[in-house]
């Protein structure tokens, strides 16, 4: 990330602990502020919603909602962090999670499983608070070519293929391991279907080889003004022959049957 140092926001510069509370609240203002990285975010909750089905389920919880603004595009949302934050409705922990059996519809998460500890234990709570045909929907980093060259050299993520399924603990975004959606829902996709016989994996689609990266993420500036975001969309969209090769994200989509 040295290498990058010059395209830094200048709000950016002075993260010390990717852990406290601030951060998160810096990253909603961000969010806000680059219209380009706030569209992307725009499109990946349209994509969650748009699995979720016309007729909303009930009880939606987004996990790990940080700086996000899920209710815009699914105003019932239950948002929640791990961090107690003036933003979301509530805090836990995804191993940990304070509803009744068989009592949500849905749980959605942008980027969170790969910073869980103990992604096991939020599979078991998982199919005890969801409904029979409940659903979790989440957005995380993917394995491939081109993500495994940005995330393992521009990242500070660990991105271990070879990692067993639990993450080092220690801060709750400064540790993960982008590589882990891959570890769990693709290498060992046998192991986690004994496992889980109760969440069957409906459908893993791999995405978004550009877009994030121009917008500048949460750190660097945006690389690109932002009416060339469509542009960007269209050409993704024509690269998606390529998806297997080029994708930086991948939504996998788990029903309790």
């Amino acid at each position: 990330m040295a290498a990058l140092d010059f395209l830094k926001l200048p709000e950016a510069r002075s993260i010390s602990n990717l852990d406290d509370p601030s951060v998160t609240i810096l990253h909603s203002r961000i969010l806000e502020k680059k219209k380009f990285l706030r569209r992307l975010y725009s499109d990946f909750y349209r994509d969650i919603a748009r699995r979720l089905g016309d007729d909303r389920p009930g009880v939606v919880v987004e996990l790990g909602s940080g700086g996000g603004f899920i209710k815009e595009l699914i105003p019932g949302a239950i948002t929640s962090d791990i961090l107690e934050l003036p933003n979301v409705d509530m805090a836990f922990s995804a191993c940990e999670m304070p509803f009744d059996a068989a009592s949500v519809d849905a749980i959605v998460m942008i980027d969170v499983l790969h910073h869980i500890a103990e992604p096991g234990r939020f599979f078991d709570e998982a199919v005890r608070c969801l409904k029979q045909g409940g659903r979790v929907v989440m957005i995380e980093p993917a394995n491939t070519a081109w993500s495994r060259f940005i995330y393992k050299n521009f990242h500070h993520e660990a991105f271990d293929t070879a990692a067993q399924w639990t993450v080092q603990r220690g801060g709750p975004l400064s540790d993960g391991n982008g590589a882990l959606p891959w570890v769990i829902f693709d290498r060992d996709r046998e192991q986690f279907e004994k496992r889980y016989p109760q969440l069957s994996i409906a459908s893993t689609e791999l995405h978004t080889p550009v877009a994030y990266m121009l917008s500048g993420g949460f750190t660097l500036r945006q690389l690109l003004p932002t009416f060339c975001y469509l542009p960007v969309r269209g050409i993704e969209y024509i690269l998606s022959p390529l998806r297997r090769w080029t994708a930086m994200f991948v939504t996998i989509e788990l029903v309790k049957a």
